[in-house]
């Protein structure tokens, strides 16, 4: 799954740069949404990002590329890749800004880890899960 942001004025932080605050939300965001479409009906709750460093700095008006995929589902939970990229509008150039792996679990309604509907679990490579 792809989405874009653009860097408002009201992201930044007192420097005039990208607030990390922000870029660690929405990617938190985006990859629950790409997790909640590729398994409809679960509650998602996010459990960790693996790293969290930021390859670059980020202006206003930097338009941000956000790319989504799964590459771990396990019995209760996944987990997405997620790597963001500052898009120049003028040349199409991207340069990669921040990287990160999401881990999500599924909940049923009284909060206890559920399983996740469909197939069985899928290690990184695609392939089932040992």
């Amino acid at each position: 799954m792809e989405s874009y942001k653009v860097v408002r004025p009201e992201h930044l932080n007192h420097y005039g740069y990208l607030f990390g605050g922000f870029l660690l939300k929405w990617v938190d965001e985006i990859s629950w949404i790409a997790a909640s479409r590729d398994h409809p009906g679960c509650m998602f709750v996010t459990v960790g990002m693996d790293r969290v460093e930021f390859h670059r700095s980020v202006r206003q008006g930097t338009v941000l590329r956000f790319a989504a995929h799964p590459t771990r589902r396990g019995l209760t939970s996944v987990q997405y890749e997620v790597n963001v990229y500052a898009d120049d509008l003028e040349t199409g150039a991207e340069e990669p800004i921040f990287s990160t792996h999401v881990s999500f679990v599924c909940l049923d309604a009284h909060g206890r880890k559920a399983p996740l509907p469909g197939e069985g679990p899928v290690g990184a490579s695609g392939g089932p899960a040992r």
